[in-house]
């Protein structure tokens, strides 16, 4: 007795008519956020306080290592999709990703740690990926932003509420192994549940066959031209770019920053944690509502005045620190729904502006661009912090948050998709 194949199964785009796998694949995007939100607040003080590191820039060596492997793995995701499907390279990911809790909770020396953040980088690159990827195949054009609201929402809320378990798990049981041990439940859920999800290379087939404009006659652009297209040849394309890079060149930098400038003014781990904590859960909710007023308003404004929010976020943390909580939370409140507000409105404008045939190698160019920011950001912070202290370096990244949302209103237009 023979099944039908899964390829006869009804293909249609839409949230509604794919509500159980796109289900699915926000949870895998949970236990991906929540993989990375184990390092938030306890790593940077592991490399003072357990391997003795004084210079800023070894501490934020670990954030480099992440964020340039993350960024590299983006890129080659998307030239990867060419040739493997998205669900093998979603469980390579999780694979990749099993010794991570491990190595941070054991390593004998600071470099196991730097190693770690290689495989982790590797893990975000390729499973975050799909994750978005694949919503966005399942859900068609109409409603983009609605879908990468939700896939980051998952991945952030997850990656907030991870800080500040380890936060008080660091409080009650020391910096490790307790907090970096529960990684091991989420590794667990995410291959097992990666293992279950279907792949989407038939929604991708049904869009192109739907789409306004057809496929060039000529072949789609390789990883090459896609790359130079994203990164400086697309004017709407240069911008979302550039301002993806500064968004997570502030996420890096407060990763690095936040802890150890807070520590500095009297607040203990917990406090930290609810910082730390605090930053991406605003981060993954807001993404909720402001992805689906991106599809509503359109991507341009929310992405603008959000970076405009971010940088006036730094300045709330400076401007307010002689009561360190107070800045730190009000600071993380403004950081957290200026990212909100960006982060859905660029990967749907990305989208926009990429036709089917080569979307892959452009989601995949721009968040190479994005996630080389969090490797930027610990380098900027790393030297200005050794050189000048780490209020000039908070000083300095709201000056580029502002100046990189001036250049977005110059750079991005908009570009609205006919619903099928």
């Amino acid at each position: 007795m023979s099944t039908a194949p899964p390829a006869a199964r009804p293909v249609r785009l839409g949230l509604a008519e794919n509500w159980p796998q796109f289900t699915l694949l926000v949870i895998v995007n949970v236990c991906v956020g929540a993989l990375v939100g184990l390092e938030r607040t306890t790593v940077p003080l592991i490399g003072t306080e357990v391997f003795g590191l004084t210079s800023d820039l070894a501490v934020f060596s670990f954030i480099i290592a992440f964020g340039v492997t993350k960024a590299l793995t983006n890129l080659a995701a998307g030239a990867l999709t060419a040739r493997f499907r998205r669900k093998r390279l979603l469980v390579a990911g999780w694979l990749v990703g099993v010794p991570v809790p491990f190595v941070l909770a054991w390593a004998p020396s600071w470099g196991w740690i730097v190693a770690a953040n290689v495989l982790l980088g590797i893990n975000q690159g390729l499973a975050w990926s799909m994750t978005v990827n694949m919503k966005i195949d399942l859900v068609g054009p109409a409603r983009r932003g609605l879908a990468t609201g939700l896939n980051e929402a998952a991945g952030y809320v997850a990656v907030g509420a991870t800080a500040l378990a380890t936060g008080y798990l660091a409080t009650a049981y020391g910096l490790r192994p307790a907090p970096e041990l529960i990684g091991v439940v989420f590794v667990a859920a995410g291959l097992a549940l990666s293992l279950i999800v279907r792949d989407t290379a038939a929604h991708v087939a049904l869009e192109l066959a739907r789409h306004p404009k057809p496929a060039p006659a000529e072949a789609a652009p390789g990883l090459a031209a896609a790359f130079a297209l994203t990164s400086w040849r697309h004017r709407s394309l240069r911008g979302a770019s550039q301002a993806g890079l500064v968004n997570n060149l502030n996420d890096g930098l407060t990763w690095g920053v936040f802890p150890l400038l807070f520590t500095d003014h009297g607040l203990g781990l917990a406090a930290v944690g609810l910082i730390k904590g605090l930053y991406p859960l605003l981060w993954g909710l807001g993404q909720i509502p402001t992805g689906h007023l991106a599809d509503r308003i359109g991507r341009k404004p929310l992405i603008v005045t959000g970076m405009l929010v971010q940088a006036a976020g730094f300045v709330l943390a400076l401007a307010l620190l002689d009561r360190p909580l107070l800045a730190g939370v009000l600071s993380a409140v403004a950081l957290g729904i200026g990212t909100a507000m960006v982060y859905p409105a660029l990967i749907a404008s990305v989208s926009d502006h990429a036709h089917p045939t080569w979307r892959a190698n452009a989601l995949g160019t721009y968040r190479f661009w994005r996630d080389i920011g969090y490797a930027a950001g610990a380098l900027v912070a790393g030297i200005l912090a050794d050189t000048l202290g780490l209020n000039a370096t908070v000083i300095a990244a709201a000056a580029l948050t502002a100046a990189s949302g001036l250049l977005a209103a110059r750079w991005i237009t908009e570009h609205h998709t006919a619903t099928p």
